[in-house]
C-alpha cells in the first residue's frame, strides 16, 4: 500500500498555527504523520534552530548573522530547547493512544555546518575540527530525542526519522560562499561527508528508529546517502536525473523506502488532479520496471519540500491530494 506523508514545515506564525498542523498532519495522513515545523514563529522554530535544540554537549546563540556556537546554551538556544518541548507536549496530547507510524524531522551535520558560525565567526564548514564536533554532538542528542519522542509516543511501533540535508551538494561542490561573500568554502570530499553522515544515521538506527535522508537541492549524491546508512531517500521527482532514477530503483528493489516529492511546496496557479499525480507516479513506475503493488508501503508520496511558504488552504489541499494518489496507487 502506498502512503503519504510531509517533509516537516507548515504555514503559519504563532503557537495557534502550530497547533493546527499538528491537527491537520494527524487528520490528512494517517498512515505516517510527522512532527510539524512552523518557522513562521521565529528563529528558535526553523530547521537550524530545532537542530541546535536537539543537539548534545555544544551551546548556541542567535546573533545578528545567524546561530554561531557558544560555550554555553545562551537564551535564545535555551528558548529552543524550551519551543521543542511545547511542541512535543502538544503532540504528546493529541496524539494519546495512537499506533502506527510517526516520522521526525532534523537538520542534518552538513545543513548546520554550512549554516551554523563558529564562535569567532564564519561557518563551522571552515573547520574539520568543529564540523566534526558538530556533527558528534548532534548524533548524540538525536539519541536522546529519539528516546524522548517514544516516552510520549508508546503506541508507535515504527518511528522515522528524516535527516534533512538541503546543502549537501553545495558543501560538496564548494558553493557555500565565506562570511564575506566574496569567496567559496573548500569542498568537502566524499569520504568526510559519508563519515559524518553516518555517526548521525547510525545514532538514529542505534535507537531503533528507522533514518531517511531527505534533500530537495539538485546534484545530491543519492548513492553516498545510501552507503553512509541511509533506509530511506526523500527527494523532489522534478530535479532527478537519469542516474539519480537509477538509484531511487534500486533503493525500492533493495527494501529501502523512496519519498518522491510530487506536490509544489508554493501554491500552483493550476493545482494538479490525484488523477494526475497518480498518473504521473505511475510513469515513473514503469519506466524503472517496478509494479506499485509490489514497492508497496516503500513507495511514499509528498511534498516537493516543506510547505512553509505555502497559503494554509494550499497546505491542507496538498496533503489531501498525497492522500488521495497514495490511495490510487494501492
Amino acid at each position: 500500500m502506498t502512503i503519504a506523508t510531509g517533509i516537516g514545515s507548515m504555514p503559519g506564525e504563532d503557537q495557534a498555527a502550530y497547533d493546527d498542523a499538528v491537527r491537520l498532519v494527524l487528520d490528512q495522513l494517517p498512515d505516517l504523520p510527522h512532527l510539524p515545523e512552523v518557522p513562521g514563529r521565529g528563529a528558535t522554530a526553523t530547521m537550524t534552530g530545532r537542530a541546535l535544540a536537539v543537539m548534545a554537549d555544544l551551546g548556541a546563540d542567535l546573533q545578528p548573522a545567524g546561530w554561531r556556537l557558544t560555550d554555553a546554551p545562551g537564551v535564545d538556544h535555551r528558548r529552543a530547547r524550551s519551543l521543542l518541548g511545547q511542541d512535543l507536549d502538544t503532540l504528546e496530547d493529541l496524539t494519546a493512544g495512537d499506533t502506527g507510524a510517526f516520522k521526525i524531522q532534523v537538520a542534518g551535520p552538513w545543513t548546520l555546518a554550512a549554516t551554523v558560525e563558529k564562535p569567532r565567526g564564519d561557518k563551522v564548514l571552515s573547520d574539520f575540527g568543529a564540523r566534526r564536533e558538530l556533527a558528534q554532538a548532534l548524533a548524540e542528542g538525536l539519541r536522546t530525542h529519539v528516546a524522548d519522542v517514544r516516552r510520549r509516543l508508546p503506541g508507535v511501533d515504527r518511528l522515522v526519522v528524516q535527516v534533512d540535508e538541503p546543502a549537501l551538494a553545495a558543501v560538496l561542490g564548494a558553493k557555500v560562499p565565506t562570511a564575506s561573500g566574496f569567496g567559496r568554502h573548500r569542498m568537502v570530499h566524499p569520504p568526510e561527508a559519508s563519515e559524518a553522515l553516518a555517526w548521525v544515521l547510525d545514532a538514529v538506527t542505534g535507537s531503533g528508529a528507522e533514518p531517511w535522508v531527505h534533500t530537495c537541492a539538485a546534484g545530491t549524491p543519492l548513492a553516498l546517502l545510501r552507503t553512509s546508512g541511509a533506509r530511506g531517500l526523500a527527494v523532489d521527482l522534478g530535479l532527478m536525473t537519469a542516474a539519480d532514477h537509477d538509484a531511487l530503483g534500486e533503493a525500492l528493489e533493495a527494501g529501502d523506502t523512496v519519498a518522491l516529492g510530487v506536490v509544489p511546496t508554493l501554491d500552483p496557479a493550476t493545482a494538479p488532479t490525484e488523477t494526475e499525480l497518480t498518473e504521473r507516479v505511475l510513469r515513473w513506475l514503469d519506466m524503472l520496471g517496478l509494479d506499485p503493488t509490489e514497492v508497496g508501503e516503500r513507495l511514499v508520496l509528498s511534498p516537493t519540500c516543506g510547505l512553509a511558504g505555502a497559503s494554509p488552504a494550499w497546505a491542507r489541499s496538498s496533503l489531501a491530494l498525497l492522500r488521495a494518489a497514495a490511495a490510487n496507487l494501492s
